[in-house]
């Protein structure tokens, strides 16, 4: 099988890629977009003439947004209200849902935050970066369905070379918290979650990737010290505009239509690696493994319905 290659790359902004692309009478949710590249990747939907909705926890800075997207004279998302840590959010947010979805952009994320633990006693990162994006693709896919040819777009990192994701102890319940390690597991879940997706909703026309946006200044690295306090290579930083381009890419272009369970990098698949690259390039096999995949899945539909 070969890799999806485009002609787009690491300078491609999000404008650009969906330049052309008409998404009028189209619904799409994008999380987290009330900051980063959220912002952009609702910008840019939203002048192909989608009908976006922002789904974000801090409503009051949404709705900031949206005005400023519409000011910019593109058609202005609708803000609702989502935190993805709380499973009562994410059943409200879907429950408020009417008619189809196109496109589902899942954004929001944390990075390597200090330990913390949700109300149902859930690691932070995996509850935000994945179980609440499971559980609200879950809510809304007869949403997805509809459409008959839905794209969920899930937002990873190479982060995920840190860790697989850990069936064993995923909430570091006996193992010493690493924010890096649940950072890396919840990412890895993410791509594990397109592969799945893809395989198990295949017969509703959905198909479901994952993506590194690249090395971003933006709200995400505010636990960390910022991109670059690592020393990470002046030369890899991008953009926000460039930062939401394969998410826009994956949302929209018609060179990935039909395509699911892969993992692209600066707009193009990326090949898979069997041991950490030590860029921002390449996805570990263990994140694309079909058995990883399944187990997931079933593991997080427990956890999700309180099994």
């Amino acid at each position: 099988m070969s890799l999806v290659k485009t002609p787009f790359g690491f300078t491609s902004t999000a404008a650009e890629v969906a330049e052309g692309a008409d998404l009028t009478g189209r619904r799409v949710v994008v999380t987290g977009a009330a900051s980063g590249i959220g912002v952009e990747t609702a910008r840019a939907l939203a002048g192909t003439g989608a009908e976006v909705t922002m789904a974000v926890r801090d409503v009051a800075a949404g709705e900031r947004v949206a005005k400023e997207i519409a000011d910019g004279g593109h058609p202005a998302p609708g803000v609702a209200a989502l935190d993805l840590a709380e499973p009562e959010s994410v059943a409200a947010f879907v429950a408020g849902w009417d008619g189809p979805l196109h496109v589902l952009v899942n954004n929001a994320g944390v990075m390597a935050c200090p330990e913390q633990r949700t109300a149902a006693g859930w690691e932070m990162q995996l509850a935000t970066n994945h179980l609440g994006h499971f559980a609200l693709a879950l809510g809304l896919h007869r949403a997805l369905a509809s459409d008959g040819a839905a794209r969920v777009v899930s937002v990873s990192s190479s982060g995920h070379q840190l860790s697989p994701l850990i069936f064993d102890d995923p909430h570091f319940l006996f193992r010493p918290y690493d924010p890096w390690l649940a950072y890396g597991q919840s990412k890895t879940a993410n791509v594990l979650f397109a592969v799945e997706a893809t395989r198990r909703w295949a017969r509703d026309g959905i198909t479901s990737n994952s993506l590194m946006p690249g090395a971003i200044r933006t709200n995400l690295q505010r636990h960390t010290g910022g991109v670059g306090s690592g020393g990470t290579p002046a030369e890899w930083f991008k953009t926000v505009e460039q930062g939401a381009a394969t998410s826009v890419l994956l949302a929209v272009s018609p060179l990935v239509a039909g395509i699911g369970g892969r993992y692209f990098v600066d707009c193009n698949e990326t090949e898979t690696v069997d041991r950490r690259t030590g860029d921002l390039g390449g996805v570990a096999r263990y994140a694309l493994d079909p058995t990883n995949a399944d187990r997931l899945w079933e593991w997080s539909e427990r956890w999700v319905s309180g099994g």
